[in-house]
């Protein structure tokens, strides 16, 4: 399983790369949010894959034992969910602001403002 995810997570580290490359600052957007999901996959695989109980100490012990799930990754995963769904909405905000007043969406003729000011 672990395999299977590290493969899914090189081939969104693959598109995301070519989609970022791209010359539409839509496709730009595309590529970052497909990036960010490959690396909330590796932080997950970094943390490993185990079937186990909840990370919660009993009443009566101090310490954990037997085998149990990190909790550290996926907090870390949610975190990183929230702040990149932050800027998404702000890229997204930005692209739609930047396609009104200059009528394209084109990174090379973004550079061309003389000619509509």
């Amino acid at each position: 399983m672990e395999v299977l995810l590290a493969i899914t997570t090189g081939i969104l580290y693959a598109s995301g790369i070519y989609m970022i490359l791209r010359r539409s600052l839509v496709k730009l957007i595309i590529g970052i949010v497909i990036l960010g999901n490959g690396v909330n996959l590796l932080i997950f695989l970094m943390g490993g894959l185990t079937e186990g109980s909840p990370a919660l100490i009993a009443d009566s012990g101090e310490i954990l034992e037997g085998i149990y799930a990190d909790p550290v990754p996926q907090a870390l995963i949610l975190t990183a969910i929230v702040i990149s769904f932050g800027l998404q909405s702000f890229a997204i905000v930005l692209i739609k602001r930047a396609y009104k007043v200059l009528g394209t969406d084109d990174t090379d003729n973004l550079n061309k403002t003389d000619s509509i000011i």
